[in-house]
């Protein structure tokens, strides 16, 4: 995930300890919480936050096979008092519940896969599971999650109504959202909630957040589609006998290549992308099928729309062109609308992150390419506010900024969180948002001199 940041002073400025990022050497969490004038969150806290985290990114899982993952998420919620539905819609989605009396009904989502990379950051908690890793951050994502509640948990005069916690398998596919709220009926059996609250890691200065301007859109909507090929195989030395699907392939990834500048206009920022070809075992032998796996992006359905009509156009007359056999095969595997969270509540979140955070520390986020299926939970209308949380360490940082290499994005092998300043970062960031709507008192949040907060107000269902 990549995306540009800007604040009313113009460019974020970083202050930190000066330990490598990474490590927890220099400042901790606590003493850069501290230096920034917040509360501090408490030690045994953090440290089991932590050990979580490192845990968690030393055994990913990939999406629908996060069964350890969701165990010890399980196991969190369990401790701090909330009751615990696994299996909802099936696979590896859970559902924590803490009931506080009558009031609103806050959502925290959290994702539990990793991703298909192999890791190459040589951190000593360092992924053990050959070709995954935790690329994408959603390990910072459950520890966060996992403090969060333990503070609200831990302080329940704060604040009224009901924490729902959501572990959502299978985001990076775009597969795990709609069979919770679907086939598991979220919000039947658990509550429409008020307000559906979640972050996401990204390459800003760690110790920030970063939320879409009123009304802007902070995320694309995205098709993933895959592609089958079909030729007809045999020898290589007989390249006449054979329709090759290879080279049928290569045609078609590099005529997909203009369907973005074509079929949308420059302002739509519509990108399509080809992340995967496969064909054949061996150099000697022309193979019968070949595939492709794609995505296409853009803000708007009526772009994606095009983006998917223009790349079945191409598929069909390259396989038309090279004589194909057969017909081609285009499968919408995924599909996910633009990422628009709600301005109001936004707007609230925002200023609660101020109290908490400072507003120093709480950025801009211009609008990003990067794709989620978060978008689903506000079926209904349901509120949402999602904002994204620096990862970045001071050094690194300062050292892109100066013209060295880039940091390296999510979905990166070097992708490498600075946990010490981020992971207290996204606690304190989650609790006082939840604490905006539950209202209340705590940590520069909460529902402050009878100010109505959007979406809340609410009582729970049973």
């Amino acid at each position: 995930m990549r995306c540009e940041v800007v604040t009313a002073a113009g460019t974020a400025k970083v202050t930190d300890g000066d330990g490598p990022e990474g490590t927890g050497e220099g400042a901790t969490g606590e003493e850069a919480e501290e230096a920034r004038g917040t509360t501090p969150l408490p030690r045994p806290l953090l440290r089991s936050a932590l050990a979580l985290y490192l845990d968690l990114h030393a055994h990913p899982e990939l999406s629908g096979h996060e069964h350890r993952t969701a165990d010890l998420l399980a196991a969190r919620l369990t401790d701090h008092g909330l009751t615990v539905t696994r299996a909802v819609g099936g696979g590896h989605g859970l559902v924590g519940v803490l009931r506080n009396g009558p009031g609103p009904t806050v959502l925290l989502r959290t994702e539990l896969d990793a991703l298909p990379v192999t890791e190459a950051t040589g951190l000593p908690y360092a992924s053990t599971t050959p070709g995954v890793m935790h690329a994408c951050g959603h390990d910072l994502h459950i520890a966060a999650v996992t403090g969060a509640v333990a503070l609200l948990a831990g302080d329940r005069d704060s604040w009224r109504g009901t924490l729902l916690v959501v572990g959502q398998p299978a985001e990076e596919t775009l597969s795990g959202a709609r069979p919770m709220l679907q086939d598991g009926r979220l919000y039947e059996r658990f509550g429409t909630p008020d307000a559906v609250l979640a972050q996401h890691a990204a390459p800003l200065p760690a110790g920030t957040v970063a939320h879409a301007p009123g009304g802007a859109p902070l995320m694309a909507g995205s098709i993933a589609a895959d592609v089958t090929l079909h030729g007809r195989g045999g020898h290589a030395a007989t390249p006449h006998l054979t329709v090759d699907p290879v080279l049928m392939a290569a045609a078609t990834v590099l005529g997909l290549q203009s369907v973005a500048a074509h079929a949308s206009a420059p302002a739509e920022q519509a990108v399509l992308t080809v992340g995967s070809v496969r064909a054949g075992e061996r150099g000697n032998i022309t193979p019968d099928t070949a595939e492709l796996s794609l995505t296409a992006r853009a803000f708007t359905d009526s772009a994606l729309d095009r983006l998917l009509a223009a790349a079945t156009r191409v598929v069909r007359a390259q396989a038309a062109a090279a004589g194909a056999p057969r017909d081609p095969e285009l499968t919408v595997t995924a599909r996910s609308p633009a990422l628009l969270p709600d301005p109001a509540l936004t707007a609230a979140v925002r200023r609660a992150h101020e109290g908490a955070l400072g507003a120093a520390r709480v950025l801009d986020a211009a609008p990003t390419t990067a794709t989620e299926d978060f978008p689903h939970f506000a079926a209904g209308g349901v509120a949402t506010a999602y904002w994204l949380l620096g990862t970045t360490g001071v050094r690194q940082w300062r050292a892109a900024r100066a013209g060295g290499g880039p940091v390296p994005p999510n979905h990166a092998p070097g992708f490498a969180p600075d946990v010490r300043a981020a992971l207290p970062t996204g606690i304190t960031a989650l609790a006082a948002a939840a604490r905006q709507v539950l209202g209340g008192r705590g940590n520069g949040s909460g529902n402050r001199n009878g100010e109505t907060v959007p979406g809340g107000g609410g009582k729970a269902e049973s």
